[in-house]
């Protein structure tokens, strides 16, 4: 063999150069997955933070709706919630929790807490406004922290309509609302500061995203330029010499012996058997692998296609003909070897060019379907249904036949001895099930 260039060291080359490159582009997408996943925590915590400073307001907001109903109609109820919210849903002193996670949110942080504070202070003239209430209603079990508030010598004179009245005023003036404002202006101080922290760090966050999408970016346009170069060696030196062996193999010609080295050797062998194939074509005879009668395949034509086929694309059914020993008894063995003729005619229309019909025994035949790893089941049931029609067709003349039939899909046969030994077990079900009707393999 003459010496060339090496489609091997190529392809080693070609080989370092990808791991090279993919392994900077993984580590280029891992970073790039990191920045992603931080843009997206920083989102999440904005979210939290600023439904931290809302739940603060709204826990205010309810506190405040409780006791001006409290107050208005004397409901207990209303008391109830308002001392629940305050005491068992905690969802100020939540919020306050939620904001305080490092030094960055201590601006934010402190605005909330003085929202707090003016919350907290808000909620002594409340206490005092629901303690007029149940004074005036004579209500004798309330929250004992209502014990401590003692009203002043002119509520304590007034009558149980104006203590009510006294009530409502404390928590529907002016000055109540004034409070709540300062309140909500707090919160409102507290999301600008969230808005400009978060604001600031996505920033940061997008500057490295631009950053590792341009490093990505050059990776890729040098693996690509790399692949491409390889690609070129490789369709010089390997793929072109294949393409014009396949057209010289089409047209049964020797194939020229050019390209890398390792192309020039298997052209070389190649060259070599196709000399010996030629002078033993001559040597093959058709009536030694098809069956005389029928044309289809016989048992040494099944043979060599089972040696061949592919287990994981090929379907194989056992075909029997029911009831043929009548058939030859009733009508005679000539009419017997037609309706077998009309068999494989029928099989050969139904079935496409390039799946085999075969004969293996008296009324036994063999049909592999290749090359259907993705065929419907149902498409096979069509096709058998089909067989079964053309054959009760009796105006040939012919008396009507039925088949049946077992199926096996190669990926449930271990290997090519125990495939046929599994289609004929489904056809022997098919069999007892009543004949004229088929089994898959599975299904037994």
């Amino acid at each position: 063999m003459k010496k060339g260039i090496s489609l091997r060291t190529i392809h080693i080359w070609l080989i370092i150069t990808m791991i090279i490159w993919s392994g900077t582009v993984l580590i280029a997408s891992f970073r790039l997955t990191n920045t992603f996943l931080q843009l997206s925590y920083v989102e999440e915590e904005h979210t939290e933070l600023q439904k931290a400073a809302h739940e603060l307001m709204d826990a205010s907001d309810y506190l405040t709706e409780s006791v001006q109903r409290f107050t208005l109609n004397g409901d207990r109820r209303f008391l109830e919630q308002y001392f629940t919210e305050a005491f068992e849903s905690n969802r100020r002193e939540e919020a306050i929790a939620k904001m305080d996670v490092d030094e960055k949110t201590h601006k934010a942080l402190e605005q909330l807490k003085e929202a707090m504070s003016h919350s907290v202070k808000l909620m002594d003239q409340e206490y005092y406004a629901m303690k007029l209430v149940i004074d005036a209603k004579g209500y004798g079990d309330y929250p004992e922290i209502l014990d401590t508030i003692e009203l002043s010598k002119e509520d304590m004179a007034l009558a149980p309509e104006d203590k009510i009245r006294r009530a409502t005023e404390l928590v529907l003036n002016d000055d109540y609302y004034d409070q709540k404002d300062n309140i909500r202006k707090d919160m409102q101080e507290s999301l600008k500061e969230v808005d400009k922290l978060m604001a600031a760090i996505k920033d940061d966050e997008f500057a490295v995203l631009k950053r590792e999408l341009n490093f990505v970016r050059i990776v890729i346009v040098i693996q690509v330029v790399s692949i491409l170069i390889m690609v070129r060696l490789t369709s010089l030196l390997g793929i072109h010499p294949v393409l014009k062996a396949v057209d010289r193999i089409k047209s049964d010609s020797p194939i020229p012996e050019v390209g890398a080295n390792e192309f020039k050797y298997l052209a070389q062998a190649y060259n070599k058997m196709y000399a010996k194939y030629r002078s033993s074509l001559e040597n093959l005879n058709y009536k030694a692998s098809h069956d005389e009668l029928t044309g289809a395949y016989n048992r040494v034509g099944y043979e060599i296609l089972l040696s061949g086929i592919d287990l994981e694309t090929t379907y194989m059914m056992l075909l029997d003909v029911d009831n043929f020993k009548s058939i030859n008894d009733t009508y005679g063995h000539e009419t017997g070897d037609k309706v077998l003729v009309k068999l494989v005619e029928v099989l050969n229309c139904i079935f496409r060019d390039d799946d085999c019909v075969c004969r293996i025994g008296g009324d036994e035949f063999v049909v592999f379907m290749v090359h259907s790893s993705g065929i419907p089941r149902r498409l096979i049931e069509s096709k058998i249904n089909q067989i079964n029609e053309e054959l009760e067709n009796t105006d040939d003349g012919l008396p009507p036949i039925s088949i049946s039939v077992g199926i096996i899909n190669g990926k449930d046969a271990t290997d090519r001895a125990t495939l046929f030994e599994k289609t004929d077990e489904a056809m022997y079900e098919s069999k007892k099930r009543g004949k004229h009707t088929y089994t898959f393999y599975n299904e037994t």
